[in-house]
Parts: C-alpha cells; structure tokens; sequence
C-alpha cells in the first residue's frame, strides 16, 4: 500500500453510528486535534460516505482521501485548517 504525503494523527471509527451522529462524533474527533494534523475517519458507504466529506468541505475543513479500507467501509482522511 502507498504511503501518504502526511500523517494521520488520530483516527475516529463511525461505522456504528447512523446521520447526523456520523458527522457529529467525526467533528467533535477533529475539534481535539490542531491546526494542521490531520484526522482518519473510518466510516461506511451510504449516506455517511456521502454526507461526512461534503460537511467537513462546508465547515472549511480540506478532505484529503476517501478510499476503500480492507473492511469494505472507507477512510476518510480530512486535515484541519481552522478552529470551530
């Protein structure tokens, strides 16, 4: 697997959870990182895949991968450029 240009510093799972919980939690994960780093959301296909990154996009945040994990869910990774 290729190595990505950046660090994942911390990882948040939200394939239990159901809309708007999905993206709440996932905020709520990157909220306690700073300015820079970069968080892995691992989530299922569906509305979660579709809803998550476009709300991360909408609060100014940089979505910078979305792909399939071993698992069949997908990760997200999104890297936080601005507080709440």
């Amino acid at each position: 697997m290729a190595q990505e240009p950046y660090e994942v510093a911390d990882t948040v799972d939200i394939t239990n959870l159901v809309c708007p919980m999905t993206f709440v939690t996932a905020k709520a994960a990157l909220a306690e990182l700073e300015i820079g780093e970069v968080l892995r959301v691992h989530l299922a296909a569906g509305e979660p895949m579709e809803n998550v990154p476009r709300s991360f996009a909408d609060d100014g945040q940089k979505v910078l991968a979305l792909k399939e994990a071993d698992d069949g869910a997908y990760d997200l990774d999104v890297k936080k450029l601005e507080d709440e």
